[in-house]
């Protein structure tokens, strides 16, 4: 019995060798950080770039807004001892009514900026996905794995590691190259 052990052994490992090689180099596995692709695509900067200036824009109104306001509130501190106590009611109704506006309006701001970073990140997002796809396609990748920090990749080689590959194709692209 023991003299048919060592053979049937020797086969087996031979067997399982024969299949890792086999299905290795039919199942590559590699993936790409892709916070590295987003900070490193050409059109990050660019899209960051119109919504930075964007919402700029958008604070100096609200700013603007603000001041106005302040300003208003100290002339009235200022008026205020020689105004009637009717007068003194109806513009400190008017200054709350105002203040509650530059609120209610910064507040609008505000969810404007968040969607509109929001819509700009899914567009880069989407180009990113859309050429990994094409990349992983026309390379013969049956996956490619988005490693991201957040634990879903804790560990790969770093022969598996298609970012700096897979980023070059990408701004290639999206400067037309």
């Amino acid at each position: 019995m023991n003299k048919l052990a060592l053979p049937l052994a020797i086969v087996a490992l031979v067997a399982s060798l024969a299949t890792f090689y086999l299905t290795k180099s039919n199942s590559e596995q590699v993936y790409v950080d892709v916070n590295k692709l987003i900070e490193g695509y050409g059109r990050t900067k660019v899209e960051r770039a119109a919504f930075a200036k964007k919402a700029q824009v958008l604070k100096a109104n609200v700013d603007s807004l603000v001041t106005n306001w302040q300003s208003e509130l100290m002339a009235y501190e200022k008026e205020r001892p020689t105004l009637s106590k009717k007068e003194v009611e109806l513009k400190q109704a008017l200054l709350q009514s105002k203040q509650q506006q530059v609120n209610n309006y910064q507040q609008a701001i505000q969810k404007q900026i968040q969607e509109e970073d929001q819509k700009m990140t899914q567009t880069v997002v989407n180009d990113i996905n859309d050429y990994v796809k094409e990349y992983g396609k026309s390379h013969g990748y049956p996956i490619i794995f988005g490693a991201g920090g957040n634990g879903n990749i804790m560990y790969a080689a770093d022969a598996a590691d298609l970012t700096e590959e897979v980023l070059v194709g990408l701004n290639a692209q999206y400067h037309g190259k």
